[in-house]
């Protein structure tokens, strides 16, 4: 059910950093899924925002100072969302939001720079609804692992593994290299869960070979991610990791462009009661920079109440308002598609902690077709 359609909205959903990557492929996709949404393109380079909003229609292009609390726009601006497509290292975009109450959607501060957000979303509880997504590929990959666990009917779930292969030459633009520096310096450990308890792991215990859809296994490790979290919490794991690998995907390696491959391994019972195991791989032949954006877009569509009812004040994450089915519809008519391990003629092995060196890190199960 559509609750609002977007003629009705007259008020343009502003996005921060808007003729970037991600800003501007996701309004992309907005303007294809609703025609009359109106959009602001937001950024530095006023020139720069002209180009992208002059490709899309019913939208206009502005420059914002995050460092100022009104994003240095005069006062009667009106906006229906904030979309966040870069770092708010100061939080302007969100107390902009919250000041006019209106939805805002995240998409870079990471598990290492979620607290400053959270507790400026519960010291405003009832200001706006803010939507944390800053998840790998913007909670595409939580929401096609909770699809895939749906349509294999899971009755309980023990294990998630996840083993993104990110192409070396598919990092982002400036502003996502931006982010994999800050997480790094606050971290290199990753995060997660083992028999129910959340914990860091650094070093050996970290460490782990992830196939690619060819079969041929590249080093990789665990990471700190809100991925982790999402995925256990929403399923009641008590095992779940997610690991990253970054090199030549398997596409490229043939001589096309660079892919985007995430492994996907499930572990535990099925509706009878009988072990049941399951590996795919998420794939997208352009890389994670249209996953990113499906999720993005996925959002700002569910909190504008553009499909199902507005999302209410408070904090949520993708997994919490958002339709694993109908997101895996989103993702297929994007491109992306759900592969079966030796599909290829390759992989047919599970994601696995690095041979010799796990430290007593969880172990897949071995990949059960079907």
């Amino acid at each position: 059910m559509f609750a609002i359609s977007a003629m009705k909205l007259s008020k343009p959903v502003l996005i921060l950093g808007g003729s970037g990557q991600a800003g501007s492929d996701t309004a992309a996709l907005l303007r294809r899924w609703h025609p009359e949404l109106p959009l602001t393109i937001a950024g530095r380079d006023l020139d720069r925002a002209r180009r992208v909003a002059d490709t899309l229609g019913a939208a206009t292009a502005v420059t914002v100072d995050l460092r100022r609390d009104d994003l240095g726009r005069p006062a009667g601006d009106g906006y229906s969302a904030v979309v966040a497509a870069l770092w708010d290292d100061r939080l302007n975009g969100l107390h902009y939001a919250q000041r006019h109450g209106l939805p805002y959607l995240s998409l870079s501060s990471g598990l290492v720079d979620i607290a400053p957000e959270v507790i400026a979303g519960a010291q405003r509880g009832n200001a706006s609804s803010i939507l944390v997504a800053s998840h790998f590929c913007a909670g595409t990959v939580v929401l096609a692992t909770l699809e895939t666990a749906r349509a294999r009917e899971f009755h309980r779930i023990d294990t998630i593994r996840i083993g993104a292969v990110l192409d070396e030459s598919d990092t982002g633009g400036p502003a996502g290299t931006a982010d994999l520096e800050r997480w790094a310096t606050a971290t290199t450990a990753g995060t997660v869960r083992r028999d129910g308890v959340f914990t860091w792991i650094d070093g050996p215990d970290a460490e782990a070979d992830l196939p690619r859809t060819d079969g041929v296994a590249l080093p990789g490790q665990s990471i700190a991610v809100l991925d982790v979290p999402s995925l256990a919490l929403a399923t009641g794991a008590p095992n779940v990791r997610f690991d990253l690998a970054v090199g030549e995907s398997a596409a490229r390696h043939r001589g096309g462009p660079a892919a985007c491959e995430i492994r996907i391994d499930l572990e535990g019972v099925g509706p009878t009661g009988t072990p049941l195991a399951v590996s795919r791989y998420l794939v997208h032949p352009a890389g994670q920079r249209p996953l990113t954006a499906v999720g993005i877009a996925l959002g700002v569509e569910r909190q504008l109440g553009l499909r199902g009812e507005a999302v209410p004040p408070g904090i949520h994450t993708p997994e919490t308002v958002l339709d694993p089915a109908y997101a895996a519809q989103r993702l297929a008519e994007s491109g992306a598609a759900f592969v079966e391990p030796g599909a290829a003629g390759g992989d047919t092995g599970a994601v696995r902690p690095a041979a010799g060196r796990d430290g007593g890190a969880d172990r897949s199960v071995p990949t059960a077709q079907g």
